[in-house]
């Protein structure tokens, strides 16, 4: 039985090296991914989220914003997948943040089915971003320590 303890904390320690080892570059490829992907639905006339922009910047030109803001994210997306611009990507992302949980308090009748806690499919869509948030803050954590990074990507 002991045995079998030893070989499952290895197999545990290997699994966690991984993760440690890896994570943090798969972390910044899907941030890239999602930014890059939802970006390019702006300019594109795809985005799900487009009328919740055009109601947000009201005072705006959604013929401008929207693709605007596309090409933002998009690079914000781009500059993730290239070390040296991950610094100026994440000043991007930080900037542009605070515009995407705007609707929650301009709109929050689309935004809530019972506030605060009741989300309607847009509220989660803008909480999600929570998450983005937080992915980036693990991702700007790395800009310094780049030697095990460098090996992978």
């Amino acid at each position: 039985m002991k045995q079998l303890e030893v070989r499952l904390d290895e197999l545990d320690a290997w699994i966690a090296d991984g993760m440690y080892k890896y994570g943090r570059v798969a972390l910044r490829i899907s941030l890239a991914a999602v930014f890059i992907w939802f970006g390019a639905l702006k300019p594109l006339g795809l985005s799900p989220a487009e009328e919740l922009v055009r109601r947000t910047v009201y005072w705006m030109d959604p013929g401008v914003v929207v693709p605007l803001l596309g090409y933002w994210e998009i690079a914000i997306g781009l500059g993730l997948l290239v070390r040296p611009f991950i610094r100026v990507s994440l000043f991007l992302l930080a900037v542009q943040m605070p515009g995407t949980l705007m609707p929650l308090f301009l709109l929050p009748d689309i935004c809530f089915t019972q506030i605060p806690f009741g989300l309607t499919l847009e509220g989660q869509y803008i909480i999600k971003n929570v998450t983005l948030i937080s992915a980036a803050i693990v991702v700007g954590g790395t800009v310094r320590h780049q030697s095990d990074e460098r090996k992978i990507l």
